[in-house]
């Protein structure tokens, strides 16, 4: 059987690095499970020349479509075919369009590690009946400074997302009109109240850009569009059925709170996504998925799975992506999907 091996991008955080291993096996996993061609097995971590990789066998060789989804795991650094103990690089062709400081540029205290981020978009679009290199649209409800966001943008798809905290919205609105100004990408962007009956609901940060001046004017464009306001009025900014995938990073409720109802500050972010789950459902197309990564010290698999079960979606059965941030957080991932 044809025999393969995964280089692991180094990581800049020690801690996501000690986890990065584990955690790219189960998204090798999940991209044999729902993209690949062929079955992928004896997934295993195996030392060359010093260094970890990630090898596994196929039924069949690699297609080049196959090269080019693998091309987008979230921690791998390059891809080989292996021969007896020589390793054969492979083209890889991610779907990144931007350029990579959109994703690393913003450095701030809780920003969640970017590898992260990636896998869990990857995760999400694979378990929806979408394809990962669609022009998809993509919704953060509580996007924070965006990375989530960014990460959309960068594999070409449309991003949209909401959050309470008006300073997180002012830095992300600031940071992604300066970013397209200085990589001089033909956009517009504005940032517009937001009223019902007369009354101020919200701001709205909307982007439109292209990666090139040939594709702007052939209207092949990007979209963004931000709400600041509180993701349990949803429906108030955005259509139901609007959203291919929604993927979203919990607050961790020790360094980082959430808030619902009466605006108190909850320890636990299931608090906050029993209230936010149906509205969320609404907004996700059929044949979507709503991919949520959580604090596990704050609510167990279990219950997370009974909250997304209640408003009619099927919880996936994937590999563990649990692992350990620090002390106070055991961060892990639950993926389901709508129903088409």
């Amino acid at each position: 059987m044809p025999r393969y091996a995964l280089l692991i991008l180094p990581a800049f955080n020690r801690v996501y690095g000690e986890a990065s291993v584990r955690l790219t096996r189960s998204e090798l996993e999940v991209f044999g499970l729902r993209a690949l061609e062929g079955e992928v097995s004896g997934v295993v971590e195996t030392v060359v020349g010093g260094v970890p990789y990630i090898c596994f066998e196929t039924a069949a060789p690699l297609s080049e479509s196959d090269v080019a989804l693998l091309s987008n795991l979230s921690s791998a650094y390059a891809l080989f075919g292996m021969e007896g103990d020589l390793l054969r690089p492979l083209t890889v062709t991610p779907l990144d369009r931007l350029s990579s400081d959109l994703i690393t540029i913003q450095k701030y205290a809780g920003k969640t590690n970017e590898h992260f981020t990636k896998l869990l978009l990857n995760v999400t679009v694979l378990a929806s009946d979408f394809a990962l290199d669609g022009h998809l649209s993509v919704f953060d409800p509580m996007c924070g400074r965006g990375t989530t966001l960014n990460q959309a943008l960068m594999y070409g798809y449309d991003a949209y997302g909401m959050d309470l905290d008006g300073k997180d919205f002012e830095a992300y609105s600031g940071f992604l009109k300066k970013w397209l100004r200085d990589r001089r990408l033909k956009h517009t962007a504005e940032t517009v109240p937001v009223r019902r009956e007369r009354a101020l609901i919200g701001r709205r940060f909307n982007v439109s850009f292209a990666a090139t001046k040939e594709a702007y004017k052939g209207g092949d464009t990007q979209r963004v569009g931000v709400v600041s306001a509180d993701t349990l009025r949803g429906r108030d900014f955005f259509k139901p059925r609007t959203f291919d995938v929604i993927a979203t990073d919990a607050p961790y409720g020790v360094q980082h709170g959430s808030r619902s109802g009466g605006g108190s500050l909850s320890r636990s972010p299931l608090e906050l996504i029993r209230k936010a789950v149906p509205v969320w459902a609404e907004l996700l197309k059929p044949g979507g998925a709503m991919g949520i990564s959580w604090n596990t010290y704050g609510g167990t698999r279990d219950d997370l799975a009974a909250i997304l079960e209640a408003s009619g979606l099927e919880v996936q059965k994937f590999p563990d992506f649990e692992h350990w941030v620090d002390q106070a957080i055991v961060r892990d991932i639950l993926v389901a999907k709508k129903p088409a």
